[in-house]
């Protein structure tokens, strides 16, 4: 029995010996690749589109001396406006982000101008029909490819002239030219890359931005249309516009996410 026993044990051996040899070596695996991690240094384009709506508060004066005709009220109106712009980032420290930008709006936001004492009463719209912002914005990254961001700097805008009408809906043979003010914005928005639904598009984002721009108030003198004679009463009026707008951006040095190689 002692010698069956051991031959059993010596055979058992023998096979399990040959099986370990027959498995071979294991085969070699790759160590995953490191997540994404996306650069926002560089430079940038956009241009886009949105709405927006202005608010005045105006009060009409005499010319001679700005004694007050009436009280201070408030006058709205509403439009839309194209933009064009660029800028360059700076991303540090992991998921901050800050840069500087320029850009340049032009469209049709109209605002509503009154005199309820000339003539019975007149009115008209004043249409801010271009403007230009340069400031400065700060980001973090919600993540490595979406960016939400506060901004604010200075602004210039142009405004035209204004037609008058009578409470009759016939022109009242007077205007307002058009001139150019300064002033400041502050606003905020979120940008993202376009690489959705599998779709891969290196460089290209979307943004989308709220920004509010006040405008020093200005005095005008009401003038006739034929000689530009001043009739005797003014208009003191500030302005404060609200856009949102979405635009299309290009990143020059976005060539995709950086991958760590191994």
């Amino acid at each position: 029995m002692k010698k069956i026993l051991l031959a059993l044990t010596a055979v058992a051996a023998m096979t399990g010996s040959a099986s370990a040899a027959d498995l071979g070596a294991r085969p070699y695996v790759k160590a995953p690749m490191a997540a994404p991690v996306a650069n926002w240094t560089g430079f940038y384009i956009f241009g886009g589109a949105g709405g927006g709506l202005s608010a005045s508060d105006q009060r009409v004066q005499t010319t001679v001396g700005a004694v007050p005709l009436t009280i201070d009220q408030r006058q709205g109106g509403s439009g839309w406006f194209g933009t064009v712009g660029l800028g360059y980032d700076w991303q540090f420290s992991g998921t901050w982000v800050a840069g500087v930008f320029a850009d340049g709006q032009f469209g049709s936001i109209r605002a509503t101008i009154q005199d309820p004492l000339l003539f019975g009463g007149i009115t008209g719209n004043q249409k801010l029909e271009d403007s230009w912002a340069a400031g400065v914005r700060l980001g973090w990254l919600v993540a490595p490819n979406v960016l939400s961001y506060v901004n604010g700097g200075y602004s210039g805008a142009h405004f035209g002239s204004t037609n008058f009408m009578t409470l009759a809906g016939v022109p009242a043979g007077v205007h307002l030219n058009g001139y150019n003010r300064n002033g400041w914005f502050v606003g905020g928005g979120v940008e993202n890359n376009l690489n959705i639904f599998g779709i891969q598009s290196p460089g290209w984002f979307m943004k989308t931005e709220y920004r509010s721009a006040f405008y020093n108030a200005k005095t005008q003198d009401i003038l006739t249309d034929a000689g530009n004679l001043p009739v005797g009463q003014s208009i003191r009026a500030n302005s404060w516009n609200q856009t949102i707008s979405t635009s299309l951006v290009y990143r020059f040095n976005w060539t995709g996410p950086v991958v760590a190689k191994y």
